[in-house]
């Protein structure tokens, strides 16, 4: 639960300290802008939102790790896709931005600060206990941290236990280690498919190489 909050404070502060000029640079995520991310994001918040006020009776049916399916990569077809692209470009001004996700974000972080982590939530028609639900989203915030900063080299860094946790929880998700020697952030752009590995880098990964990248949906 603390490392949720971490991770999302630390993920809301790097978007707060960009310059107008930045929002118009490409991020991380293909076709996106950054400020197409922050839009995202504003949409990530509201969906904790809901989420945690959103009960369920049942016993849970995913946890932090099952939480994630292995898809298919994305075809750039996706009709919600466009949607944030045009809802992003409505809001005109960076502030404008800036302001929604601050007020919208900062909500869902005090819900999940007040959130009993062994209630029972549901979301996606699946139930999980809210600890498991808010741990699966640090691995959300802290690679949308890396695809917020991946062309501005001077912004902060995800939180160094937020970016272990989420390798963490990669590597359950795909049942395979990464090797030691990469970073925890090299493992998840390489991962996720956000930066193709080096040759070396492939020969390290051996078996894993063939079934990268995982996209996660």
């Amino acid at each position: 639960m603390e490392l949720f909050s971490r991770s999302w404070a630390a993920l809301r502060t790097a978007v707060a300290e960009l310059a107008d000029e930045d929002f118009t640079r490409p991020s991380g995520c293909t076709g996106w802008l950054v400020r197409d991310l922050v839009c995202h994001l504003i949409i990530d918040a509201q969906d904790v939102l809901i989420t945690l006020v959103t009960p369920a009776t049942t016993e849970p049916t995913r946890d932090a790790v099952t939480y994630w399916d292995i898809v298919e990569a994305p075809a750039g077809d996706d009709p919600l896709d466009a949607l944030t692209v045009r809802l992003a470009a409505a809001y005109e001004e960076p502030r404008l931005l800036k302001f929604h996700l601050d007020d919208v974000g900062s909500a869902a972080g005090r819900a999940a600060e007040l959130a009993d982590p062994e209630a029972r939530v549901s979301t996606r028609e699946e139930v999980l206990t809210a600890g498991d639900y808010l741990t699966a989203y640090v691995l959300e915030w802290t690679l949308h941290h890396l695809d917020l900063i991946a062309y501005l080299p001077d912004a902060a860094q995800p939180p160094a236990d937020g970016l272990a946790r989420s390798r963490e929880l990669l590597e359950k998700i795909t049942g395979a280690a990464f090797p030691p020697s990469f970073s925890d952030q090299d493992a998840l752009l390489m991962g996720t498919g956000r930066r193709a590995p080096a040759e070396t880098e492939t020969a390290e990964l051996g078996e894993l190489a063939a079934r990268l990248p995982i996209v996660l949906g």
